[in-house]
């Protein structure tokens, strides 16, 4: 039997097989910054640099420019870093989708952080009994503290664009609260839906709706329930229409799908 040669650089023997890997030194920590400017990506995080936090400027690997925190009131007076000490222009409108306890929050709450001005948490749950305090209290402990909390149950078109007038990013959190909030004060949930609907290019700065995916599990067995489940499926359908980035998040990891 003859050997034969493969072209990615590896040899056969009769008897085995052999690999012969190529290797080369790769600079890691601080060297790897001085010999080499890395490269930025959307999604960068950072990396701290001594006492200083690096931030990303843009929102794209081509255009993208790292400062430090320090030195990011030089790009706007406006500018303010959240706890990623990144800075990456959010479009106008996400749509985050996932389970419970899927890591939805955290990750929307990672992308509003990066936003440049003004960051405002609008909840739409009603604290009613002990377990939800104590959720809402973990919630609010792992924000910054220049994130301004608003509690709008009900009227979320409205509280959308008077937060929004001056540029500020909002993260709402939650549409299906929302939703179960309306059906309970029996409001006509298909009228809201629409007129959040029509608002959402109205308003001033860039919104990140998160929201309960519910139709993948069993058919609920009451009437009520199963009228929230289409209109939460309606209305997410409806949104991500006019959504300019949809996510659904499982496993604490983003799957983009839109």
């Amino acid at each position: 039997m003859r050997d034969r040669r493969c072209p990615r650089n590896c040899k056969t023997a009769p008897d085995r097989l052999e690999f012969r890997q190529r290797t080369r030194p790769r600079a890691t920590g601080r060297s790897a910054g001085k010999a080499r400017g890395p490269a930025v990506e959307p999604g960068d995080l950072g990396e701290p640099q001594g006492n200083e936090f690096l931030g990303t400027v843009g929102a794209s690997a081509g255009e993208a420019q790292r400062v430090s925190k320090s030195d990011s009131r030089s790009f706007s007076p406006n500018v303010s870093l959240g706890l990623s000490g990144v800075i990456t222009p959010l479009p106008p409108v996400t749509l985050i989708l996932g389970g419970a306890r899927s890591g939805k929050s955290r990750h929307a709450e990672s992308l509003v952080d990066r936003h440049p001005g003004r960051r405002v948490y609008l909840a739409t749950a009603e604290i009613l009994d002990d377990e939800m305090a104590a959720r809402v209290k973990a919630h609010r402990d792992r924000r910054d503290s220049d994130w301004k909390t608003v509690e709008e149950p009900l009227e979320l078109s409205r509280a959308l664009k008077a937060e929004t007038e001056q540029g500020a990013a909002v993260l709402v959190d939650c549409l299906t609260l929302w939703l179960g909030n309306l059906l309970g004060k029996e409001r006509d949930a298909e009228a809201e839906i629409a007129g959040l609907i029509d608002a959402v290019h109205q308003f001033g700065g860039p919104v990140v709706f998160v929201s309960n995916e519910v139709g993948l599990g069993i058919v609920p067995d009451n009437a009520l329930a199963r009228r929230f489940r289409d209109l939460a499926g309606i209305l997410h359908q409806r949104l991500a229409e006019k959504a300019d980035r949809v996510l659904f998040v499982a496993a604490g990891l983003p799957l983009t799908l839109k």
